[in-house]
């Protein structure tokens, strides 16, 4: 089974290729010829997931799968949400994005926040929803070095580390996109695929 995951993301491509195994190959898009910025214009996490499979699909004839993952704060009215990867403005890094969360939130007592994943799975001329979540609290400061994105900021309910000090393997048992994925895993499994 090959499936295309409709991605830049060398991080999420590693993350999802350790979950689904090696009994299916997951391509990227380099794999497949696809050097495009893929858009991204919606304003849910649904939205993005759909537009980015469906462009893959349109463009390129794979069947494929493509996520949207969003931070949602309580004490931000659930921001940066859609806006996550760029939510210091275009071009930024996700170190700048870290920064600006770092900020918004200083002094803020409520930290409560939670990450959720949508992942649009197409294929042949159907589609289907996937979706995971996780809650958790903002820290105040980064800590650990493993992960991506505001891994560093965020520690998980129930844990003593942050995503970005656990190992590959610990997030994605508990993680809002390892979650997403093995719903993924159980649907594509049940249809022998």
């Amino acid at each position: 089974m090959k499936l295309v995951f409709a991605t830049n993301n060398p991080h999420k491509l590693e993350e999802i290729r350790e979950i689904l195994g090696k009994e299916r190959q997951v391509l990227s898009l380099k794999a497949i010829g696809c050097h495009d910025e893929i858009p991204e214009e919606q304003d849910t996490l649904e939205g993005n997931a759909l537009q980015k499979a469906h462009y893959i699909k349109d463009k390129y004839g794979f069947d494929c799968f493509a996520d949207d993952t969003g931070l949602e704060i309580a004490a931000l009215n659930g921001r940066p949400g859609v806006y996550s990867a760029r939510y210091a403005g275009e071009g930024k890094s996700p170190e700048d994005n870290m920064v600006k969360v770092l900020k918004e939130m200083q002094g803020v007592a409520d930290r409560s926040a939670r990450f959720r994943t949508v992942i649009a799975l197409l294929l042949g001329d159907e589609e289907f929803i996937f979706e995971g979540e996780v809650e958790g609290e903002m820290l105040t400061e980064k800590h650990g070095d493993e992960g991506f994105g505001y891994d560093p900021i965020f520690r998980p309910v129930g844990y003593e580390k942050s995503f970005a000090e656990m190992s590959m393997d610990e997030k994605n048992h508990i993680s809002h996109r390892g979650k997403a994925v093995q719903k993924l895993v159980e649907f594509l499994n049940n249809k022998n695929i």
